[in-house]
């Protein structure tokens, strides 16, 4: 037997240093400083005096072949080959010789892709998968982006926000709902429609028992077949009964609808990081463009970018001011429902770093 322990088969992401431009990983830890010569392109200097521009692109997040043969031919034209893609779907083109990045930058904007998303702008919407390859979506999360981002496209293009904007898309409220200035979120109105006669063949009950976080589903008889059946009185409408058990089906044309949460933050840099609050519920899951949706996001950027002090994120400017004082700038209609400010919230949450199913 060999003295060695044998070591373990890697399956998660690969090392990014073989990928990595030859430049960057060069002077890996030795940058000096960075700065932006315009919107949508850094700028970064190392302490041995190489330099590398990088152009920032926008994208429709899910791309076809054609597309991506289309970037990866402007990679090989200007960079060598050498590409990257950020975690919300932007690409990033480098280059060593500063005469090539305005040929860069028209030969992208010609190709269709927007030149933005640095400093003090939208960012390109984050987002779940939605109905690609998600087994519990209540919405096309992709689907919103590109609607949104057609809106928004010259606050990507600009730095004139106060400070950056990051906006989340997720296709439910107990997977992917992510903290964010501005998120998205699929909301089910109505506890699901169970197909009794499918339920015995398809499903795992004790399993789809365990699943539901509030224990509202339990066995049952209908028609002398086995099948389950939801306590409407404790049922939440998460819709984490769907994913082991199809017949539960709580996608709905008219009771899943979308909500918008605000100020949302991960950073800690000038205030702790917060969780965003619900600011507007029940609107209509309208595709392909969500016009709805769009309406109400413009609203709050407006307000954002006219009142925030320079540098305040969204949560910032909206705790200096009061969410009171934030309803009205909006004009959107405020409920009981809207703000949970109790103490005790965190009793609310689940904080925990266990996964539970």
């Amino acid at each position: 037997m060999s003295d060695q322990p044998r070591m373990p088969i890697e399956s998660g992401t690969p090392d990014h240093f073989q990928y990595m431009h030859p430049t960057l990983r060069k002077n890996y830890g030795q940058w000096a400083y960075h700065d932006r010569p315009r919107p949508g392109v850094l700028h970064h200097v190392s302490k041995n005096g190489d330099e590398v521009w990088t152009v920032k692109t926008g994208s429709a997040r899910q791309l076809d072949i054609l597309t991506l043969r289309t970037i990866c031919d402007i990679a090989d034209e200007f960079c060598d080959g050498h590409l990257r893609f950020t975690m919300r779907g932007n690409m990033e083109f480098m280059v060593t010789d500063e005469s090539k990045v305005e040929p860069l930058i028209k030969r992208v904007e010609e190709a269709g892709f927007p030149v933005g998303g640095t400093g003090n702008s939208v960012t390109m919407l984050s987002h779940t998968q939605g109905w690609l390859h998600c087994d519990i979506p209540g919405t096309d999360a992709s689907g919103v982006v590109k609607a949104l981002m057609d809106e928004l496209y010259d606050e990507f293009v600009a730095e004139e926000m106060p400070n950056r904007v990051h906006i989340t898309t997720s296709c439910c409220q107990i997977n992917c709902g992510g903290q964010g200035d501005i998120a998205i979120n699929v909301q089910h109105t109505k506890p699901p429609k169970i197909n009794h006669d499918l339920v015995a063949n398809a499903c795992e009950r004790p399993a789809v028992v365990a699943r539901c976080p509030v224990a509202a589903i339990r066995p049952a008889m209908v028609n002398g077949k086995p099948t389950l059946e939801v306590d409407e009185k404790k049922c939440i409408c998460c819709g984490a009964c769907f994913p082991p058990c199809p017949p539960m089906q709580i996608n709905d044309s008219e009771y899943t609808r979308l909500s918008i949460w605000v100020g949302g933050k991960h950073s800690n840099a000038r205030t702790k990081p917060m969780f965003h609050k619900l600011v507007a519920s029940n609107i209509p899951n309208n595709a392909p463009r969500w016009p709805e949706v769009a309406a109400v996001v413009k609203k709050i950027l407006k307000a954002y970018k006219e009142n925030a002090n320079e540098w305040e994120r969204m949560g910032e400017w909206v705790e200096r001011i009061g969410w009171k004082r934030f309803f009205e700038l909006t004009d959107l209609p405020f409920t009981k429902y809207h703000i949970d400010n109790w103490r005790g919230s965190r009793n609310n949450l689940n904080q925990s770093a266990h996964i539970r199913f």
